[in-house]
Order: C-alpha cells, then sequence, then structure tokens
C-alpha cells in the first residue's frame, strides 16, 4: 500500500500517516536537514516532538536518497516530508537563484528517480507532504518556486500512489 498524505501546516497530517504505520517495526525517513538548536531553537523543537512520538520500534534515517531508501527497504516506510526534501535538493544544488527550467528539470528527474523507486518498493510506504497554492501567491521567486515546484512533485507523487488522504483540521479525507 503506497499513501500519500497531504495538508497543510499543522493540520494532523504526520500524526495521521504515524497511526497509518502503527507500532510494528517501521523505518521513519527524516528528508530534512537535522536542526542547528542554536541558531534555530524552534526547529529543532519541533523535529524533538516528531521523535518523541515515534515508537521504540522504529529505526530512523536521515536522507535526501529517497530513490536509495525505497529501493533497500526492508520494513515498511514513513516519509516525513516531500516539502523538507525539496528544499533540500534546492539546497544542496544552490539552486534557487538558478534559471527556473534548469530548476524544473533538477527536481522532476530527481522526482522521477523517487516515483519509479516507489513503484518497485515492496513495503508498505505512508509519504507526507505539504498542500501547497491554497493560499496567496508568494511575493519572492523562491516562495513561487518552491510552491510550483511542490505542486509537481505532489501530483506525481500521487499518481504513483494507492490512496491520498486530506488532513484539514485533524480530519482525514480520503480522495
Amino acid at each position: 500500500m503506497r499513501i500519500l498524505v497531504t495538508g497543510g501546516v499543522r493540520s494532523g497530517k504526520s500524526t495521521h500517516a504515524e497511526e497509518l504505520i502503527g507500532g510494528a517495526p517501521a523505518t521513519y525517513v527524516a528528508t530534512g536537514t537535522p536542526p542547528d538548536r542554536d541558531q534555530d531553537p524552534d526547529w529543532a523543537a519541533r523535529i524533538d516532538a516528531h521523535r518523541g512520538r515515534r515508537p521504540a520500534s522504529w529505526g530512523t534515517v536521515e536522507t535526501q536518497d529517497l530513490a536509495g531508501v525505497l529501493a533497500r527497504a526492508g520494513d515498511p516506510l514513513l516519509v516525513d516530508c516531500l516539502g523538507t526534501w525539496l528544499t533540500a535538493i534546492i539546497d544542496a544544488e544552490n539552486a534557487w537563484e538558478k534559471d527556473s527550467d534548469a530548476v524544473h528539470d533538477l527536481v522532476l528527474a530527481r522526482t522521477d528517480e523517487v516515483v519509479a523507486a516507489l513503484a518497485r518498493c515492496e513495503q508498505d510506504v505512508v509519504l507526507v507532504t505539504n498542500e501547497v497554492g491554497l493560499g496567496i501567491v508568494p511575493e519572492h521567486r523562491s516562495g513561487r518556486l518552491f510552491r510550483d515546484l511542490l505542486g509537481i512533485v505532489n501530483q506525481r507523487v500521487a499518481a504513483a500512489c494507492d490512496e491520498v488522504h486530506l488532513v484539514v483540521a485533524g480530519r482525514v479525507l480520503r480522495l
């Protein structure tokens, strides 16, 4: 089973994804960069809260190599989240100010790798992402770039999943 869980910030999507996996052995795939506790204590606290909710039977992998993790999966996977994965990809290539077409090509190539690996993965996979585009048009180029690219990533990953769940105010809609 492949499920994409989407929703806004603090909608309850990560908690829902964790419930879908349950307490059995699983691997939590953290796609963001580890927090710098001195520079961003709020982000560090958010990461700590996520870590504290995980069952002891879960392992954790911190990586942006989602295709590789999917290819090697020995347990069910919970990937949290595609938005931080996208940010990490763009950061790693210093691509925020690069030509939009080049950034799109980079992200789409990486997304295609993930989608192909997801299709071959024999384990259950739950992926978490942020729903974008429901608000105002971002003022800055980087915000528009992120919104547009994550919208494309979400569509491609959703097409490879068996189900998509939208979480709003802690309520789940199965799409």
